[in-house]
């Protein structure tokens, strides 16, 4: 009496021969219709997937992009894994993979152009596409690296290269109008990094509404992007007269509220302050922080969706980048001008 098939294969792992003979088709076939599944018609297709589920087979992913040249992978490069908008644009992008069935492969640039590019080349053998975030190259690298795989920009501006950027003049105009009806007529933007498009953004934005509300507006800066890049902007912010200060971002803003209180000022009553992107930790420092929102899990999945379209052939955006809508959330760091003594 012969033994059944699952007795014959004892402990060991299903094989696509397995598979074959459940389906009642070829290896070959099995072979077809989990790595191309386009060469087989629809109802085989069905029955390899249900004999497989049947009897407990799992398709080797690195088989598969061996035989097919598709890893089924995606690069994300960001900036800072230290900064929280990150934690919620991949989380976003995650998602948005995790439905298309593919996976994704994070790194850390450390706010360094060199290192991006460099890291660029060492993964795109390993990845369909690339999804930059902040990304500090320039746009002759960007270009180069979208010349050797699909790739999205979010945050960034680029002609011929498919973006994703929030409103940022809007953004920022709605948090200096904010500051101007409070009554705020000497302000100061703190700059990031030199090498980031949304700092020039908002700094033009910034700038541009100052002078159409008849306002003065001074830049200080550039700063490092962090907690202590803003700690030490306070340091300047201290000693001028500026009383509504807008900061480039959260953690930023965080820091300039703590070196500001150090130094014996009230926020707001002595200066308000007004950050970008609503994450955690501004809204648990004390005063929370007036900030310019986004919704960056939105963001991150809708630049990884168009990415994955890009792989699959699509052609890029021809009309600019996709553009979010910002919004300002008014909370406690900003408040009325404070009288001045004469």
């Amino acid at each position: 009496m012969q033994a059944d098939d699952g007795a014959q294969r004892g402990t060991r792992a299903p094989t696509i021969y397995d598979v074959a003979r459940a389906a009642g088709v070829s290896a070959s076939t099995v072979s077809r219709a989990f790595a191309r599944p386009g060469r087989v018609n629809s109802e085989t297709a069905e029955r390899v997937r249900a004999a497989a589920t049947a009897i407990g087979y799992r398709a080797n992913p690195v088989a598969q992009a061996l035989s097919t040249a598709r890893t089924r992978m995606i690069a994300v490069l960001v900036s800072d894994l230290s900064n929280p908008i990150y934690a919620e644009l991949l989380r976003g992008a995650q998602v948005a993979a995790s439905a298309a069935g593919y996976g994704v492969l994070v790194e850390d640039t450390r706010e360094d152009a060199v290192t991006e590019r460099e890291t660029a080349e060492r993964i795109l053998p390993l990845v369909e596409g690339v999804l930059l975030t902040s990304s500090r190259m320039s746009d002759a690298a960007i270009r180069a690296v979208a010349k050797q795989r699909p790739v999205v920009v979010l945050n960034r501006g680029l002609a011929d290269v498919s973006c994703v950027v929030a409103d940022e003049a809007r953004g920022t105009r709605r948090a200096v109008e904010h500051l101007g009806e409070a009554g705020h007529r000497d302000l100061a933007y703190v700059a990031g990094p030199d090498a980031s498009w949304t700092n020039g953004a908002r700094w033009r934005a910034f700038s541009d509404a100052c002078h159409e509300l008849d306002l003065t507006g001074r830049r200080i800066g550039p700063f490092e992007p962090t907690f202590a890049g803003g700690f030490e902007a306070a340091l300047a912010l201290a000693g001028a007269r500026s009383s509504g200060v807008l900061v480039f971002n959260a953690l930023m803003a965080v820091g300039v509220i703590r070196g500001l209180q150090q130094a014996g000022l009230d926020v707001p009553g002595d200066v308000s302050v007004v950050g970008f992107d609503d994450v955690l930790i501004g809204q648990i420092v004390s005063p929370a922080l007036t900030t310019v929102s986004t919704p960056l899990q939105a963001m991150g999945a809708t630049a990884l969706r168009n990415l994955l379209a890009l792989v699959n052939g699509a052609r890029p955006r021809s009309t600019g980048p996709v553009v979010v809508p910002a919004r300002l959330l008014p909370r406690e760091s900003s408040g009325p001008v404070a009288a001045r003594t004469p």
